[in-house]
């Protein structure tokens, strides 16, 4: 892609962003500002290494995303055949597009709880869940709270540490499905 576009890589970054990202440097090809910095060479050697430059890494992607749908379709169907309440954290926008991937409505998990009052009072787009403060939660007291910032499950289960008062148990849906 920086190639076709007339861009050379010169260095890049591990960062823990979204569970774990890339930051890419590049500079067009004929400046000649920067050298190619070691980093590349070796997250290039990684990557082979991991085979993420063969078709086989890739073709059963969409098989995993449907097991992680299914899985989680499956938890949410239950729960509401067995009468428990799922509520969700975070209306971030990975969050949300697995919840449209998954077909998920207010009917199988009530409400979103998010702690930025730009959001709250407002709706999860495509799925319509309600997105609301914090103290909502508190009421409810849903049997699960499903995290939909997974990448940032530990920190949101040491926010929401009181779910425990009452029972509640904290749920991811990805990378597989775990209630915590």
């Amino acid at each position: 892609m920086f190639i076709k576009n007339g861009l050379t890589v010169f260095d890049v970054e591990e960062i823990a962003t979204h569970g774990g990202s890339l930051r890419v440097f590049a500079q067009r090809q004929d400046s000649g500002l920067h050298s190619s910095s070691p980093r590349v060479k070796a997250l290039l050697q990684k990557e082979e290494e991991c085979g993420l430059q063969t078709v086989e890494y890739y073709s059963d992607f969409q098989g995993k995303a449907n097991r992680i749908k299914d899985d989680f379709l499956a938890f949410l169907l239950k729960a509401k055949r067995e009468g428990k309440s799922v509520a969700a954290y975070g209306a971030a926008a990975k969050g949300n597009t697995f919840l449209n991937y998954a077909g998920i409505r207010s009917d199988l998990i009530s409400f979103v709880v998010d702690r930025s009052p730009g959001k709250q009072g407002k709706f999860m787009p495509g799925s319509r869940i309600p997105i609301v403060a914090e103290d909502r939660l508190k009421q409810a007291k849903p049997d699960y709270v499903l995290i939909l910032p997974w990448n940032l499950k530990s920190e949101v289960m040491a926010q929401l540490l009181y779910v425990r008062d009452w029972n509640g148990n904290f749920v991811i849906a990805v990378p597989y499905l775990e209630v915590l």
